[in-house]
């Protein structure tokens, strides 16, 4: 489970990314997929422009981790190197950000008017947050980050298309991101009426039930009830992971160790966010 506070530093990830979370197992990845060749000049380009990211990467601002009792730092310009830039750093940051949801001690990093100012200028975030469409899951709330702190990708049930895939490729590819994190959720209404249309056999109305069929290889089925629902909202975060590590571009930058790849989920009673092994 994700923890507060600072965790010991985690080895290289040269090869395979090693978690340094309290509570995790390690989570390897040992691909050997050649890194892709350079998208063409124009390509970039284009892309930047239309999503809002003509500034140089380097244009934006940090947080520096914070213990959950202290209080919150003024924000000022930060040089780029204080971006997390790996995966474990990123892992390190959303910690504590949780942390400092779960104490009520939140920084509310980056709101302010200098922040704003400096966001004008490009985006910079450290990591991607592909999640439930539900309200009760904000990212940059239970994580507590700011204004290009987080990429968030919103699809009930974490459910993949063409339009989710590009954007997850947009923030790794044009933007430099090195984590991208699968985020599901206790009580996940998606989830639920994925399980109760197989179990009724009952098509769900209207586009619902594309969201029903995205999620239907996940269902758990050693388990009924509640207790189904939940295995299968864990299920449908690695499987959605999975899907994502076998993109061949994304899976290139996960064997040269500049990201990775992980799932979790947010329990609601206890705002503890949770890694998926």
């Amino acid at each position: 489970m994700i923890k507060s506070g600072r965790s010991p530093e985690g080895r290289g990830v040269g090869s395979a990314l090693v978690t340094t979370l309290p509570g995790d197992g390690p989570v390897t990845s040992t691909m050997s997929v050649p890194p892709p060749p350079p998208a063409p000049r124009g390509r970039r380009a284009l892309l930047r422009a239309a999503l809002g990211g003509t500034a140089a990467l380097g244009a934006g601002l940090g947080l520096a981790p914070a213990p959950t009792n202290a209080a919150p730092a003024p924000d000022r310009p930060r040089p780029d190197r204080s971006r997390p830039a790996t995966p474990e750093a990123a892992l390190r940051e959303l910690a504590h950000g949780n942390g400092r949801w779960r104490a009520e001690h939140q920084a509310h990093p980056h709101e302010t008017a200098t922040a704003r100012v400096a966001a004008v200028s490009g985006q910079h975030p450290f990591a991607l947050i592909l999640g439930c469409i539900d309200s009760r899951v904000p990212p940059e709330l239970i994580f507590d980050q700011g204004l290009g702190d987080l990429m968030t990708v919103r699809s009930a049930g974490e459910v993949l298309d063409e339009a989710v895939l590009g954007s997850v490729a947009y923030g790794v590819l044009e933007l430099g991101i090195p984590l991208v994190m699968v985020l599901g959720h206790q009580s996940c209404g998606a989830v639920a009426a994925a399980v109760r249309a197989e179990e009724s056999g009952e098509r769900p109305p209207a586009h619902i039930d594309y969201i029903a069929q995205r999620i239907r290889p996940a269902i758990d089925h050693g388990s009924t009830g509640a207790a189904r629902i939940d295995a299968t909202i864990t299920a449908n975060v690695r499987h959605v992971r999975g899907l994502l590590a076998a993109e061949p571009d994304l899976a290139a930058r996960v064997a040269a160790g500049r990201l990775a790849i992980v799932g979790a989920r947010y329990e609601l009673g206890s705002q503890r966010v949770r890694r998926v092994a």
